[in-house]
């Protein structure tokens, strides 16, 4: 009587076992967790893309500022992504199509949006 308590004990043991771990496998095709708090890694990339977003900023308006016969006091830079807008006033439109050129050029730029106006300063 002992010896067939004893078997269904070591049967349940084993069933109990295995069912243990099967579910501690998990699913193959979930994507591998990192051992962050989830969330954690949107949270590092978009810090990421801000300080890349401020970066592209800087260097545009570095390039504007070092580009001769372009007043850029009342011109500002927006970047987003690559992708910088660049707003304010000039006196001519052709210092307009300079500040664009100008944007082009710098590294990391993917498109620019002139939102430039015309004003007699």
């Amino acid at each position: 009587m002992k010896t067939h308590h004893a078997k269904y004990l070591v049967a349940g043991f084993l069933i109990a076992l295995t069912s243990v771990g099967a579910s501690a496998q998990g699913d193959a095709s979930a994507p591998p967790t990192t051992g962050t708090a989830s969330g954690a890694g949107a949270v590092s990339d978009a810090k990421a893309a801000k300080a890349a977003d401020r970066a592209l900023q800087k260097a545009v308006m570095r390039a504007l500022s070092k580009t001769k016969g372009l007043r850029v006091s009342t011109i500002s830079v927006r970047a987003r992504n690559g992708v910088v807008t660049l707003e304010g006033q000039v006196p001519e439109q052709s210092q307009a199509e300079l500040a664009t050129r100008v944007a082009e050029g710098v590294q990391g730029v993917t498109q620019v949006k002139n939102a430039l106006t015309l004003s007699s300063i």
